[in-house]
């Protein structure tokens, strides 16, 4: 299953503690896939997908969270993997 598809399965902060651990594997096995493989190009990208997440989120029909929820936050981690 790809680190996108998990996303809606995240609940709990377990949930979330798996994902994380899930990105750091996927960096690892694939960096060419990442377009922030550096935690400065990383930081960097989480800050600008957030400042832009309303977008994203109804762009995709989604509602815009009020509080962050785990799977929220797994959304920012796996966008700013790839966010330019």
């Amino acid at each position: 299953m790809e680190l996108h598809e998990r996303i809606g399965n995240i609940q709990t902060k377990a949930d979330l503690i798996k994902f994380i651990e899930a990105l750091r594997e996927n960096l690892l096995e694939r960096p060419d896939d990442w377009e922030n493989g550096s935690l400065e190009g990383y930081l960097s990208a989480l800050a600008s997908w957030l400042e832009v997440s309303d977008n994203y989120y109804r762009n995709h029909g989604l509602p815009i969270p009020e509080s962050p929820s785990w799977s929220a936050v797994a959304d920012m981690l796996c966008a700013a993997s790839m966010y330019e």
